[in-house]
């Protein structure tokens, strides 16, 4: 088995619930999150800006083979429809990886973990269906 190094930042280049962070922003907080924790950080995977666009989501996946695990600048990067999100979750389990969400301090590394981060994103997904009260 090849040894494990690192963990891959993953940045977005598109807002994030509606708010931006500068790239270099989003970097400074993935690397305090490995400092903090002890974690290797490796440089980020910047996503394109397109809505829906996950292509360096998926390279970062391909790689795990070969890293400790990812950590992302939120949780709320992922994709919104949970079938893609299952996916995603179920590479970084079966890889025997972590992936790590620097803004919410939270991570996945187990099924109990898939289930609350679950229920957190519809939470929050729910939330920012519902229309804006007019004052």
């Amino acid at each position: 088995m090849a040894t494990r190094f690192g963990y891959r930042g993953y940045v977005a280049s598109r807002p994030i619930m509606g708010s931006r962070a500068p790239q270099h922003v989003q970097n400074l907080v993935l690397r305090d999150y490995c400092s903090q924790r002890g974690m290797h950080y490796l440089l980020s995977a910047t996503e394109y800006v397109y809505p829906s666009c996950y292509l360096m989501l998926e390279q970062v996946l391909d790689e795990l083979p070969s890293l400790e695990g990812i950590v992302a600048y939120s949780l709320f990067m992922l994709p919104r429809a949970r079938e893609r999100r299952a996916a995603i979750f179920e590479r970084v389990l079966q890889s025997g990886t972590s992936m790590h969400f620097a803004v919410e301090a939270l991570s996945c590394a187990t099924t109990a973990d898939v289930a609350r981060l679950e229920d957190i994103l519809r939470v929050q997904f729910a939330v920012a269906d519902q229309p804006v009260p007019a004052l």
